[in-house]
């Protein structure tokens, strides 16, 4: 697996120095991978608490992202999904010490709860007053009475905040212990993967996954989950994941909560995001009153796909708490309510039907040519992935897709009204440029027939030659230049030798296919595939076969 590192021992000190060299307000302690705030001096002589989280790396941003006021004092890295050593977790505490004492913020694994917990037992017995917290909110394995016991994930990170909040204010140390353990009790995490991790010491996958097959409630550093199932949409996940954590923690409906809606390393924001949407609806579906919520990257486990979802049940002090002043590298931006996702946009134009009978042959032929776009998206979709950016085959889909639902509407309409609402639909629902390329052809149709009274195949022969001229000059592209111009032009040209409309589509169609495959030999000078150069030689040109396809289905369909 490829990796932007140096070699493996430098990972995490190179990691911790560049995090430290592009943020505000933090420090290396010297000759360790533990980061300090920049003012620690400061807080130990305010006499408040010092928090200190940290384990092993692979998690970023946590642990160093969240030193900064309001949050941590020092986060201890040790290797990845390693815990860090007794005597480096020992130093970061001799060095944020003071009459407040020392809180450390342990995820509940093994080597975390020995070498905190041994580092504690040393400092308190050098007189330094320290106390831990285990945070243990993974929802995954219920009671794991016959595990070691619930693991601490991305929930830690409002832990963080949950004590950070309490120490900022001048609370004990014990008090901050209180408020911390009690929000540990009311906080449920759950995740589900889609891929696993690679650790740079291994350079391949620490565990394999099937191209269908997920994980849910899978551990952070690969650990075994709830169960392995099939991939299934989004909403179906994130209604599981919400079902676990409500059913593990007891929540029930009225509760008001938090949601953390972390990135657990590979997961485009549009998925995060998509996910977001569907926690919300979910949690609304319980009863569940959402008072603050966040999704983004926060706690990883380097580069694995997926995502998990934390719950936090609130009461004012915990909302308080949360909302309470912080910043360092992983939290610049508070929490908010869950907004309304829809504003009221402006009125649709009223499109008034012909006064002539409707088209309801020309429709059925656009008809028919949706479908077979439809049909085609996946052919559509591979060819430009070769060639071009993979967006073609849904993007004219979309389209197609929203000509179908309209055809009651179309049948109620003829000649330029036809054509012009056609336009209107593909602009609005086909995405890239296919959109505006579609609705230039048919606003050009619609311009050139507009009050004219001729036989079908006039209309035909001198909309499309129209629609494909508007198309020519607004695009840019001629024949040669290895775009969807290759296609229509040819099928222009062939309509005008035609003796009736059936013919003119049929000729059309197969001078739009030769064009298409001639495609295969062209160097690329216009559209996406210029980008890519030789390299596309030998494969058609997506959106030269698309106009093939749809071309060749009209061409049936009036036969």
């Amino acid at each position: 697996m490829k990796k932007l590192i140096n070699d493996v021992p430098s990972v995490v000190p190179q990691a911790l120095e560049g995090l430290v060299k592009t943020s505000t307000g933090l420090r290396l302690i010297e000759g360790t991978t533990t980061v300090v705030r920049a003012d620690v001096e400061a807080v130990i002589a305010a006499g408040k608490v010092a928090l200190i989280s940290g384990g092993g790396s692979g998690h970023e941003p946590a642990h160093a992202g969240y030193v900064g006021p309001g949050l941590l004092t020092a986060a201890v890295a040790g290797d990845v999904f390693a815990s860090p050593s007794t005597d480096a977790v020992l130093t970061a505490i001799r060095a944020v010490a003071g009459p407040g004492g020392v809180l450390l913020i342990v995820k509940n694994y093994t080597g975390d709860r020995l070498n905190f917990g041994l580092a504690a037992e040393i400092a308190r017995s050098e007189g330094i007053e320290t106390d831990l917290i285990i945070v243990d909110d993974d929802s995954a394995l219920g009671s794991a009475e016959e595990t070691a016991g619930r693991r601490g994930i991305a929930g830690t990170v409002l832990i963080h905040k949950i004590a950070g909040a309490a120490a900022e204010e001048g609370s004990s140390l014990a008090e901050v212990k209180a408020r911390a353990e009690a929000a540990v009790a009311e906080t449920g995490s759950m995740g589900v993967a889609l891929t696993p991790c690679v650790v740079p010491a291994a350079g391949t996958p620490n565990f394999e996954l099937g191209a269908g097959e997920i994980e849910l409630g899978l551990g952070i550093h690969g650990e075994a989950g709830l169960e392995r199932t099939a991939l299934s949409p989004a909403r179906e996940l994130a209604h599981a994941l919400v079902e676990k954590i409500v059913t593990d923690r007891g929540f029930t409906p009225g509760d008001r909560v938090a949601l953390l809606v972390n990135n657990l390393g590979a997961t485009p924001p549009m998925e995060v995001s998509i996910m977001a949407g569907d926690a919300l609806e979910t949690c609304a579906d319980k009863g569940l009153v959402v008072e603050r919520v966040w999704a983004g990257t926060f706690l990883t486990a380097i580069d694995m796909a997926g995502v998990s979802l934390s719950l936090m049940k609130l009461d004012d002090d915990r909302l308080g708490a949360l909302d309470a002043p912080a910043a360092s590298p992983a939290w610049t931006l508070p929490g908010h309510p869950a907004e309304p996702a829809t504003v009221s946009g402006p009125a649709k134009p009223v499109v008034s039907p012909s006064k002539m009978q409707g088209d309801v042959t020309a429709v059925a032929v656009v008809m028919a040519a949706c479908r077979a776009i439809v049909g085609s998206e996946p052919e559509l979709t591979r060819m430009d992935q070769i060639v071009g950016d993979g967006d073609i085959g849904r993007s004219l889909a979309g389209g197609a897709t929203a000509l179908m639902e309209a055809q009651s509407e179309l049948e109620t309409l003829s000649g330029a009204a036809l054509w012009q609402r056609i336009g209107d639909i593909v602009r609005a629902s086909t995405g890239g440029t296919s959109g505006p390329l579609y609705a230039i052809l048919a606003m050009g149709a619609a311009n050139e027939i507009k009050g004219k009274e001729a036989s079908s195949l006039d209309l035909i022969v001198e909309g499309f030659s129209a629609g494909v001229a508007a198309l020519c000059a607004l695009g840019g592209a001629a024949p040669g230049d290895r775009t969807m111009v290759d296609a229509l032009v040819p099928a222009r040209d062939a309509m005008h030798a035609a003796k009736d409309a059936t013919e003119a589509l049929g000729r059309a169609a197969e001078a739009a296919e030769a064009g298409a495959a001639a495609t295969a030999d062209m160097h690329p000078r216009r559209g996406r595939s210029s980008y890519v150069g030789a390299r596309v030689l030998g494969h058609r040109d997506p959106g030269a076969q698309a106009v093939a396809i749809w071309l060749s289905a009209a061409a049936t369909a009036l036969r």
